[in-house]
């Protein structure tokens, strides 16, 4: 039999509750997976069978961490029958047993997102529509979009007269009817469809209810509007379902997660019976206030606030840095000096910030001190395919001979320069014993190339010429690359041939981030030069395949990663970097109405990873386009009691005087009241 005296009031409540609806809300560190195992191994104790339990979250991993940790509780043999799952598999389980009465027979295939591009391109091709104009990728998003809200192909309104949104709502019928004569399904449709066949099939939906008695489901504010109706459906009978989150850690919104199935479960389930989870095993009560204090200003939350017996702890640090340069170099040396005088590993920290292109400065600063560090949920900042694209130009330009680059940029932006006329240009090169850009630059003299491409062809060659000479010139390295690059219309093209407007904008902040690291690299270098920069840039990409590469992804090593990817994990200490307007609350949420709560309960996140110390840094100048512009601080940092803060001012190697610290300190914390009033 389990032992409830191990769990505290709220867990042992929530764990005793069996029957009939339960909304848990599980505050941040308050052991919310403890109780829902233990939960598990109370119903086995009261007699439930185990093939009556089901609990559902959202990846692989935490279903096998869980399905661990109730074996380990109460014994692999009770487990036997038992379902702990994500809702995707959920959903195939349901499906190999009862699809045929959808039309579709039981082996059928879930292909991959490469099979759903083959389906939709093959689409394109029967309906003569140009792939290139219109492309797969582009296609599949929107379709995807509406099987996740639940709309079937004779459902869909175009919710915009333009012409990709009507060719997709066209295709729509077409790819389903192509993956339906493969006997195949995507993704999106293991949901879409569960739900149908929930729906429209009064005995299925009671076998799987009778199957199910009791249901519990992880990280509930999670949930979107399919996932919802695909729970409530299973729980409408018994009505024995308990849901475990917290509304205050809902930061998915932008991928569909909706927030108010957390909140609005009360009204959904009259007589439900809620239970707080407010005491915090994890960080220090000074971490824990900064977190109630700030997310407390949410307009819409169920009211909670965490607490811990485990002490005060220490204050928080905030650095206030000239620029993003000066903070990386402040945050390392912290790191460092908080590693030697505690005796902690590299693994001990964490550096959050809010896009992933704030990442660039804080890998070149560690990499200039050979500390191993580790990048998660992103590719590393030169790796990525849009910095890769834009620095193949400065390639070309620094080497003509770098057929490559060359190639890698002819057509990024599109410029209309076909397979055919490059297979011409590259067999003319090779004849005529000459380089291919010098080819570009003698187009005239090549056979079988239209006047009107061979125009394209000869801009194109102007073009790279053009800036080649320009950065023969000494200086101005920075505002010669945005020139470029706005030359080019990067920026434009980005936007234009990315369908997900997130997507697109941080991929513009990536390119942004090229021409700050060049302004950087010219005030650390007297005389710097293209070359140097590309050659830079080169030894850092060599370093991943050094000997330190191993390094870097072991255990030993910080951790980099965007506060959305840090979601349910914790460090000792951590560095919540960039809180300014525009970065943290990101400037969408000011400029498009997208939702500010949302980004306070990022910051709530990421103040909550932290179990030892937590350091806050923001800049009074950050670089944009290479030049400095004034920030100013984060309105959620004002909302942080100054008793909780210690602020320093730039980088550790610093002497600031006493009489200085505290003007400085004064005048800091007035300017914080003063965004409050």
């Amino acid at each position: 039999m389990f032992d409830l005296s191990t769990l505290n009031p709220p867990q042992r409540e929530a764990v005793s509750h069996t029957e009939g609806p339960l909304l848990v809300l599980a505050g941040a560190g308050s052991g919310k997976t403890r109780v829902i195992t233990c939960r598990i191994g109370h119903l086995l104790d009261k007699g439930v069978p185990a093939e009556n339990i089901l609990a559902v979250t959202f990846t692989n991993k935490a279903a096998g961490e869980m399905k661990e940790r109730v074996r380990e509780l109460v014994g692999r043999q009770r487990c036997k029958g038992m379902v702990i799952s994500t809702f995707h598999s959920l959903g195939v389980k349901i499906l190999r047993r009862d699809i045929e009465r959808l039309g579709f027979k039981k082996n059928f295939s879930i292909y991959t997102t490469s099979d759903q591009l083959g389906l939709i391109r093959q689409a394109l091709r029967e309906a003569n529509i140009d792939g290139k104009k219109h492309d797969a990728e582009s296609m599949l998003w929107k379709i995807s979009g509406w099987k996740n809200r639940l709309l079937r192909p004779e459902q869909v309104v175009p919710r915009y007269q333009d012409e990709d949104e009507l060719l997709a709502c066209g295709l729509y019928p077409r790819y389903q009817s192509a993956l339906k004569a493969c006997n195949a399904i995507d993704f999106d449709d293991i949901i879409m469809l569960t739900v149908a066949l929930l729906q429209e099939q009064p005995e299925v939906l009671d076998h799987w209810q009778e199957r199910f008695r009791y249901i519990m489901v992880d990280e509930y504010q999670d949930t979107n509007s399919s996932q919802y109706l695909f729970i409530s459906l299973l729980a409408r009978k018994y009505r024995n379902l308990c849901v475990v989150g917290d509304d205050d850690q809902s930061i998915y919104g932008w991928r569909g997660a909706d927030v108010g199935n957390i909140l609005d479960f009360e009204k959904e389930y009259p007589g439900c019976r809620v239970v707080k989870l407010e005491q915090n095993y994890r960080s220090t009560g000074m971490i824990l206030e900064a977190a109630n204090q700030v997310i407390r200003n949410n307009r819409t939350r169920k009211e909670k606030r965490l607490w811990t017996d485990a002490g005060d702890g220490r204050p928080i640090d905030l650095v206030v840095a000239l620029d993003d340069e000066e903070e990386a170099t402040a945050v390392v040396e912290r790191l460092e000096m908080e590693r030697y005088r505690h005796n902690l590993s590299y693994g001990d920290f964490a550096i959050l910030y809010r896009t992933n292109s704030q990442s660039r400065a804080f890998e070149e600063q560690l990499r200039f001190e050979s500390i191993p560090y580790v990048l998660i949920g992103g590719m590393q900042f030169y790796e990525r395919k849009e910095v890769k694209d834009a620095l193949c130009y400065l390639k070309v330009i620094d080497n003509p001979l770098d057929e490559q680059a060359l190639l890698r940029v002819v057509n990024f932006p599109r410029r209309g320069i076909g397979d055919g006329t490059m297979v011409k240009l590259n067999q003319w090169s090779l004849a005529n014993d000459c380089p291919l850009l010098e080819a570009f630059g003698r187009v005239a003299e090549i056979d079988g190339i239209t006047e009107p491409t061979r125009e394209k062809v000869l801009a194109f060659h102007r073009l790279i010429s053009g800036a080649a000479a320009e950065f023969r010139q000494r200086g101005e390295l920075a505002g010669r690359v945005k020139a470029l690059f706005d030359r080019l219309g990067i920026e434009d093209e980005l936007y234009r041939t990315i369908e997900e407007p997130a997507i697109a904008r941080r991929k513009v902040e990536n390119v942004e981030q090229i021409i700050n690291s060049m302004a950087s690299f010219e005030e650390r270098i007297p005389g710097a030069t293209l070359s140097g920069f590309l050659e830079k840039v080169s030894l850092m990409d060599e370093d991943r395949f050094s000997g330190k590469d191993k390094k870097e992804h072991g255990r030993d090593a910080v951790t980099l990663m965007s506060l959305h990817a840090s979601k349910g994990l914790e460090f000792p200490y951590v560095f919540l970097v960039g809180l300014e307007e525009e970065l943290l609350p990101h400037r969408k949420s000011l400029d498009e109405g997208v939702s500010l709560d949302e980004e306070r309960r990022l910051c709530y996140v990421g103040i909550t990873r932290a179990r030892q110390h937590l350091t806050i840094s923001r800049c009074v100048h950050r670089k944009k386009y290479g030049k400095l512009q004034e920030r100013e601080p984060s309105r959620f940092l004002a909302e942080i009691p100054e008793r909780l803060l210690q602020l320093h001012d730039g980088t550790a190697k610093k002497t600031v005087s006493a009489e200085e610290q505290e003007k400085l300190a004064g005048d800091f914390f007035a300017r914080m009241r003063a965004m409050l009033e």
